[in-house]
Order: C-alpha cells, then sequence, then structure tokens
C-alpha cells in the first residue's frame, strides 16, 4: 500500500513540476517539498535544482584516450572520449539550464553529421562530422516558455528534426535539418525558428518515429484519455513532415484488467518478428508507468491492445528497446534502485521475451555493479547502449538477453563525482546511429554534450 501511495503521488507531483509526465493534478493535493515522507518527484524535482544551480566548467575537457581506468577526468572501459561542449558552449543561455534529451542526423548529401540536444530553454545542433572538433551551428530556442522546463524531446524523419516539451502550449516544432547547410561558418551559431508547429498537444512528455511508417507517436501528452487519465499515443501522420495530421488516439483498455494508459514512452515499428500472427502489422511497444503494453496501431482508427506484461520490481517503467530480432524487449524502470525494488537495490536492466505479443514471457531482471537511476536505453550492433544518469552511458552486451547476469563490455562515466541513485546529475541519453559505428553521442543534464568512441573486443560485435 505505502507503494502505491508513492507511486500515487509521483504521478500527480509530475504535474507541477513538468518532470516526467503530464498528469493532470488531481484536486486538493500539495505538491510543495516540504514532505514529511520520502517522496520521489519530491527527489528529483530537487535533484535537477541542484544540478542547475551547481557550478558548470566553461569550457569543454579535451579529447583523452581510455587509458588505465580514465579519459582524463572521467572514468572509463573501452571507450575513448574525442569531443566535449559544455551547456554554455551549446547555447544555454544562463547558469541554471540544464541538458536533458538528444538525437543525431546524417546528412546523406553532404555527409556531415549532427548531434541535436535539447536544454531545458531550446535545442542546439552541434556538426560532428570531426569529433574532435565540434561545433555549435544552430539554436532553435523554446517554442514557449515556462516553469514545466525540464524536459525536452528529439526525433528525426525524413531530414526533419521533431521537438516536443512539457511546456504547456508548446505543440511539436519541425525543423527542416537541411537548413543547416546553408549557415556559413561566420554566422554560427544561427538562431533559427521551426519550420512549422503542430498544435494538436500542448505539452508532450516524449515522442517515438516509426521511420517505416511514417508516423509519430507523441506520449505523456494532455490528450488522448480514457476517461481517468490523459497521455495515450497521439498518432500524428507526419510522411509530408511540414504538414503534420492527427491520426487517432490509441488508449489502453483492458477488459477486466488493471491498466496504465499513461505512456511514457515507445518503441513502434513495422512488425517483422517472430510472432507470425502480426507480421506485416504496425506495432508499438509501451513503457507505461507499470508495465509494458503491445499495442496493434495498423489501423488508426481502430488500434488495439494486445497484451500487458507486469513485473514485481515495478516502480516506474521508463523506455526500451527491441533486440535485432524482436523476440526479446529490454527496457528499464527509473524509480525501482530509488524504491529499493531493484536487486540488491542496484541499477538494473529487465528483458521480457516477446515472441508471443499475445503472451510475453516472465520479465527477467539483470542488476549492475553500481547503484545509479538508469535512463534511456538503445540497441546496435548487438550492444545495449544505456544511459544511466550518475554513472554514465553503460555499454552492455546484447547476446547475453535474456540473462540475470547481464555483460558489462564498456562505459564512460559522465558524472564522476559518484554513483549516487537519484538524478544530481550525469547522462540523460544517447544516439549512436551515425555513420562510425564507433561513434557515439552522449548528453549530460549538468555537463553538456560529449563525443564518445567506443573501442570495443571483436567478440563484442560478433
Amino acid at each position: 500500500m505505502k507503494t502505491r501511495v508513492l507511486i500515487a503521488a509521483f504521478v500527480a507531483a509530475l504535474a507541477w513540476a513538468g518532470s516526467a509526465g503530464a498528469h493532470p493534478m488531481p484536486s486538493g493535493f500539495n505538491p510543495g517539498l516540504s514532505t514529511n515522507w520520502f517522496d520521489m518527484d519530491d527527489q528529483k524535482i530537487a535533484d535537477l535544482r541542484a544540478a542547475a544551480r551547481a557550478p558548470k566548467p566553461d569550457e569543454g575537457s579535451r579529447a583523452a584516450k581510455c587509458r588505465n581506468g580514465m579519459a582524463g577526468e572521467f572514468p572509463c572501459k573501452n571507450v575513448n572520449l574525442l569531443g566535449h561542449l559544455t551547456l554554455a558552449e551549446i547555447g544555454a543561455k544562463n547558469e541554471t539550464e540544464i541538458g536533458n534529451d538528444s538525437w543525431g542526423w546524417v546528412d546523406r548529401r553532404t555527409k556531415r553529421e549532427y548531434a541535436i540536444v535539447g536544454r531545458s530553454d531550446g535545442t542546439a545542433f552541434v556538426e560532428i562530422t570531426n569529433p574532435r572538433e565540434p561545433r555549435f551551428v544552430a539554436d532553435l530556442p523554446t517554442q514557449v516558455d515556462s516553469s514545466r522546463d525540464a524536459w525536452r524531446d528529439i526525433k528525426v524523419y525524413r531530414n526533419h528534426a521533431f521537438i516536443v516539451a512539457e511546456h504547456f502550449g508548446h505543440g511539436m516544432q519541425v525543423f527542416d535539418l537541411t537548413r543547416l547547410r546553408d549557415i556559413d561558418r561566420d554566422e554560427q551559431p544561427k538562431t533559427v525558428a521551426a519550420d512549422t508547429v503542430y498544435t494538436g498537444v500542448s505539452n508532450t512528455h516524449n515522442l517515438d518515429i516509426n521511420t517505416d511508417s511514417g508516423f509519430a507517436y507523441l506520449v505523456g501528452t494532455n490528450t488522448c484519455g480514457n476517461g481517468a487519465e490523459n497521455g495515450g499515443l497521439h498518432m500524428v501522420d507526419i510522411r509530408d513532415p511540414e504538414n503534420p495530421e492527427f491520426a487517432g488516439c490509441a488508449l489502453a483498455e483492458l477488459p477486466a484488467a488493471p491498466i496504465n494508459n499513461y505512456v511514457h514512452d515507445s518503441q513502434c515499428v513495422n512488425y517483422r518478428g517472430p510472432d507470425r500472427d502480426y507480421r506485416g502489422r504496425e506495432i508499438c511497444f509501451g513503457s507505461n508507468e507499470q508495465a509494458v503494453l503491445i499495442y496493434d496501431v495498423t489501423d488508426k482508427a481502430d488500434p488495439k491492445v494486445i497484451s500487458q506484461t507486469l513485473y514485481p520490481q515495478a516502480s516506474y517503467t521508463h523506455q526500451g528497446w527491441l533486440t535485432e530480432k524482436a523476440k526479446y524487449f529490454v527496457f528499464n524502470d527509473e524509480l525501482d534502485e530509488i524504491t529499493a525494488r531493484s536487486p540488491g537495490d542496484l541499477q538494473t536492466t529487465y528483458q521480457v521475451n516477446v515472441e508471443d505479443l499475445d503472451r510475453p514471457g516472465v520479465v527477467v531482471a539483470s542488476p549492475n555493479n553500481t547503484a545509479s537511476t538508469d535512463h534511456n536505453l538503445y540497441i546496435k550492433d548487438k550492444v545495449i547502449y544505456e544511459s544511466n544518469y550518475t554513472s554514465g552511458l553503460r555499454l552492455f552486451d546484447a547476446k547475453d538477453v535474456p540473462t540475470t547476469d547481464l555483460r558489462e563490455i564498456g562505459f564512460f562515466d559522465v558524472y564522476p563525482e559518484n554513483d549516487n541513485q537519484g538524478f544530481e546529475g550525469g547522462t540523460w541519453s544517447n544516439y549512436s546511429q551515425y555513420r562510425d559505428d564507433d561513434i557515439v553521442t552522449v548528453s549530460s543534464i549538468d555537463r553538456g554534450l560529449f563525443i564518445l568512441e567506443t573501442d570495443l573486443e571483436p567478440r563484442a560485435r560478433d
């Protein structure tokens, strides 16, 4: 019962703080920080505010090879530092701004490569074609400003960046990335504006894009409710990127089953996995606070929930990614370490067999050797790239899935102060889909953008 109260208070406080969701605040709820019992969201708000106030470096760290467990000031294993720009160097307007989500774009015509980094006050476009000399090229300010300023999320489709935020009235910015080609060096960094703004939502926590189908899935919005809460899959047709159109809502309604409609994150794919019943369908894997939900969204006018998977450690089912052949869904829980539900209170990565979408398997928990809180993870070339706040980027061997002991094959700790649970600093997200398979960019709450190079043993990629 105590855990239910904790999570209820956590969800309610999110609306007030603009933190990990867009839930409406229950009437009469007092979201002040002076609670006399442990409140998770209070800690997150306090930690991020402390990170915003903490002194930050004015200049990025120099490139450094990982030797004897260190790359300059940063602990590491099989990951080198190539480039680094601080928050100030990627456009933070004042010392209280923090970094958040990130993505990337490769210009196929010019062969230039860019990291796209969210800040609480806008979005930075950074050229990393030469990773040892990253250049801040352009700045897209936030569409609107409000107290709900910590979260911004970015994805790319057809040479356009799609950007959402928790700010009330922000909508979804759409920016034509090919405009970066025309910005001369003497103009950089140039302030740019969105090409269009989708206003079918006000505030949005996150978004996912299925680049095969051309649909965006906005999650944690002020829309798509089932009578109890908003935040279901808000589907947008973006096949014409600068003319996005609302396509429908996918609500979580399973008869006689406890279910959470609020989607915190999702991965939507044109399904080519092992379940023959759903091959050729458009399937979404939702991380829905307390469970993993699988949706069939092929018919946008009549989407269906296929299944819901619960697990005993559930505290806040945050985000996940499919393995290469869609046999397993690997995901993280943002609160299980802090609520003492993860094994040994350690950072834990979860895996579930989804060969049968109607009946997924039992969730397998794999604790790591740190206590830090986990965040976004992605899988590429049989490597799990997981951003874990204070312990930094952690690399796991995806060939081990499923296991209770995922093998850690590398890491780069962008927050050398400690590996504490919580949100006082460290990495938010990462992106590895560049032309060079060894390059990965990492966004940091307190230290800006890191351009890293993995140096894995060949067997780690075989």
